[in-house]
């Protein structure tokens, strides 16, 4: 008897950790952050609307899938990028998701965007992460970073203590193996999470900015903040924000609904590509395809395949 309790034990916990997966827990967002971050200079928490909450509490996540013109190795690589837009209550004491409700939870909106595209004959896949507080008045408590191609795969991840903590490996010998304190400033990764809360909160005029981890992976620049001029321009229904690097040649541009949920419509980023005298300018372009709202989570079996038909992907 006590052989079959431990066996029904066991297969409940196995139910239990399939069920839950990767799925949005957070029921309200919360309304303090924990003392790993109290150093840091903190804004009056912003409090969330109805609609906000109507929104990204639903049990859902928000998937958009764009079509990708990327710019590497002096040209352009047809691809496919995705966002994915979820809330999710964080552990600030580990910086991970957690596990179960806390007192001290912080409730994050969390973006994984990626993309997917071939180079010739080798395939790229780029992943970046970031936990952004809803309560807009913190930086990002966390921002990782992943790159895999034939060559090798790179991965960062950035967490938000007394200083911006960073891990950094490669397998490019003067990349490998880092670790490193940055003073806090503005990370541009954070700012894809910012715009869907508050976006009249988004800093404009001149400032240091950590640019995207993906674009520093990409460029071999680096890792620290660098001057930038941050535009908001509004006109009707479509808002872009527009940063620009004057030091690294580059500029990005993010077009976005000028209404909630602010859903962003497309992008651009130009900037250097190519080495010696293959350098050039070229033009990143990524454009919607497709936005669902959908528990992917709990979409895993063959049948659920037809939601990536829906998302053009």
């Amino acid at each position: 008897m006590k052989f079959i309790s431990q066996i029904f034990l066991v297969f409940f916990l196995i139910v239990i950790a399939i069920i839950t997966g990767c799925s949005n827990t957070t029921d309200k967002p919360s309304e303090t952050l924990s003392t790993p971050l109290s150093k840091e200079t903190s804004q009056p928490t912003q409090p969330t609307s109805e609609a906000f909450n109507n929104y990204w509490y639903a049990g859902t996540a928000e998937i958009t899938s764009y079509q990708l013109e990327q710019a590497r190795y002096g040209e352009i690589h047809k691809g496919k990028a995705v966002m994915i837009y979820v809330t999710e209550d964080f552990n600030p004491t580990k910086q991970v998701k957690a596990d179960t409700q806390r007192s001290d939870n912080v409730s994050v909106l969390k973006l994984n965007a990626t993309k997917k595209f071939n180079t010739g004959i080798y395939p790229y896949s780029v992943m970046t992460s970031t936990f952004y507080p809803v309560t807009n008045q913190q930086h990002a408590i966390k921002v990782t970073s992943s790159m895999q191609e034939w060559c090798g795969h790179v991965f960062m991840q950035l967490n938000n203590r007394e200083k911006f903590k960073v891990q950094s490996y490669s397998y490019f010998e003067s990349e490998s193996d880092q670790k490193l304190d940055l003073e806090k400033s503005i990370i541009e990764d954070e700012l894809w999470a910012q715009l869907r809360i508050s976006p009249n909160t988004l800093p404009t005029g001149t400032h240091q900015i950590i640019p995207s981890f993906e674009m520093i992976r990409m460029r071999h620049v680096p890792l620290k903040s660098y001057k930038a001029e941050l535009k908001l321009d509004t006109s009707d229904s479509l808002t872009t924000y527009t940063i620009s690097y004057p030091e690294l040649k580059r500029t990005v541009a993010i077009h976005f609904n000028s209404y909630f949920p602010h859903d962003i419509l497309s992008w651009t980023e130009t900037t250097q590509t190519g080495y010696g005298n293959a350098a050039k300018i070229l033009t990143t372009k990524a454009t919607k395809i497709k936005q669902i709202k959908s528990a992917y989570w709990s979409k895993n079996s063959v049948k659920d395949s037809i939601l990536r038909k829906e998302l053009g992907l």
